[in-house]
């Protein structure tokens, strides 16, 4: 590994492996984290000795979530017990999400977004834990998920004004929605907390078979002296699951 990028891979991704056999060939391949784990799986991925760059088990679902005041209640209770497992498992990303609009306007769901993720800031503060939003497409993976623009991702952070606050920057899902990915990284490195894969069209293979050059966005991603963790979260389309996912690091391993 040349040690420019710090490799994880979404669990998700291999529901035919057990995360145990996920970690042991993510460890051969030179991977050094697993996303998308709660606490459950914690112990498993120190088992490997491998780290968790961003937790999950706080958020509702992906539809339901900060835009929306009805949710900020069960929000509020389930990162209040869950961020200081995330500090004390020695981590520091928890994943979030907007919500779909179901009808909020987009400065509407800013506000809410700000209403109900603000008391939250000085706990996760306090215990030295990010909260990251993902940026998904609603063009055609999540209809009607309001975070699908990094302009608006990027409104929200400003508004938060806090460390303690930053953007899932999800490669896949932007490309679909918006592209400009290299200059949208550039001018946008530091609200960023993470980064996810994908090959587009199809969330498969990130190899020649698709239009992403992965290479010069990871080169871009090292430029803007980025020291998180890149996930891969492709869908394997190949017999060789694993083996994809070690061509895929390689192709980011600049």
């Amino acid at each position: 590994m040349n040690q420019n990028i710090n490799h994880s891979v979404c669990a998700w991704c291999y529901p035919d492996m057990s995360l145990d056999e996920l970690c042991i060939a993510a460890r051969q391949i030179g991977i050094t984290g697993i996303d998308l784990v709660g606490p459950e799986g914690w112990p498993i991925l120190k088992k490997h000795d491998l780290y968790s760059p961003m937790c999950n088990g706080a958020e509702i679902s992906l539809t339901e979530g900060f835009n929306d005041r009805q949710y900020h209640a069960q929000l509020f209770d389930n990162y209040v017990r869950m961020i200081p497992l995330v500090a004390a498992a020695g981590y520091t990303n928890l994943i979030c999400f907007s919500g779909n609009c179901n009808g909020i306007d987009a400065e509407t769901g800013l506000r809410n977004c700000v209403e109900g993720i603000k008391p939250l800031l000085q706990v996760a503060k306090e215990h030295k834990v990010v909260l990251v939003m993902e940026l998904l497409n609603a063009k055609t993976d999540h209809p009607d998920y309001q975070c699908n623009k990094t302009p608006w991702g990027v409104e929200l952070a400003k508004r938060l004004a806090s460390d303690n606050f930053k953007l899932l920057y999800d490669i896949y899902h932007m490309q679909i929605e918006e592209g400009d990915i290299i200059r949208t990284i550039l001018e946008n490195h530091q609200y960023i907390a993470h980064y996810h894969t994908g090959g587009v069209p199809g969330r498969n293979e990130i190899d020649e078979t698709q239009e992403l050059n992965y290479p010069a966005i990871m080169r871009a991603i090292k430029n803007t002296g980025f020291k998180g963790f890149v996930a891969q979260e492709f869908i394997p389309t190949q017999a060789n699951k694993i083996a994809s996912l070690a061509k895929a690091v390689q192709i980011c391993d600049i």
